[in-house]
């Protein structure tokens, strides 16, 4: 009898689709702005994001509020879709939709500790400016509590057998995961600021 894969878990990555570098452009614009504006974010994100900002608390809607983001959501909507079919999610009665979408911007020492996004159904991040070393995004694997006697895994494990994988930063990129998949972006160590759009998805 052969190995087999059972309780997969997938991780979506890909450079995203209708995109486009003006586009990409206006977000950049628009999230610095927002930065610029937003007050009561940077008061939050001083108290709770040190070295970085974060509209999370304060514009976490930000695809009802901008033409841009809009515009950014019916992009990532077509990923989500081919995501939700290829885990055999059963949605035909109700709809995915975007319910929350903010700006992270990392400056050096910034991070954000280990987390999941509760209540959602699919999350992700699309990268708007990742200068060059921006720190990743670290996903842990669900199963890590239950490892007990299990021994380290080999330096060249692959990535389906390892306890914690990086998925590379990469402006112009998405990334998507289940909601409840615990996940983390390490300290960022480079001087320039990597911007990036977190979101989630739930039925509607």
């Amino acid at each position: 009898m052969s190995n087999q894969f059972l309780f997969v878990t997938q991780v979506h990555a890909a450079r995203l689709q209708h995109a486009n570098a003006p586009l990409n452009a206006r977000l950049l614009r628009e999230c610095l702005q927002l930065r610029h504006d937003d007050a009561a974010g940077r008061r939050w994100s001083a108290k709770n994001y040190p070295g970085g900002y974060t509209s999370y608390d304060t514009a976490s809607r930000m695809q009802q509020r901008s033409p841009t983001f809009a515009a950014l959501a019916r992009c990532i909507d077509r990923h989500v879709r081919s995501f939700a079919r290829a885990l055999d999610f059963d949605v035909d009665a109700r709809r995915l939709a975007m319910t929350d979408c903010w700006v992270n911007i990392m400056g050096r020492g910034a991070m954000h500790s280990g987390h999941l996004h509760p209540l959602s159904v699919v999350s992700g991040t699309y990268y708007v400016r990742t200068p060059q070393g921006s720190a990743g995004l670290k996903f842990e694997d669900p199963r890590l509590a239950r490892f007990m006697a299990a021994p380290p895994r080999r330096r060249s494990a692959r990535l389906g057998n390892r306890p914690w994988v990086v998925v590379p930063a990469q402006a112009g990129r998405i990334v998507l995961f289940e909601s409840w998949l615990r996940h983390e972006v390490p300290a960022q160590r480079v001087a320039g600021e990597r911007i990036s759009i977190s979101f989630n998805y739930a039925l509607t």
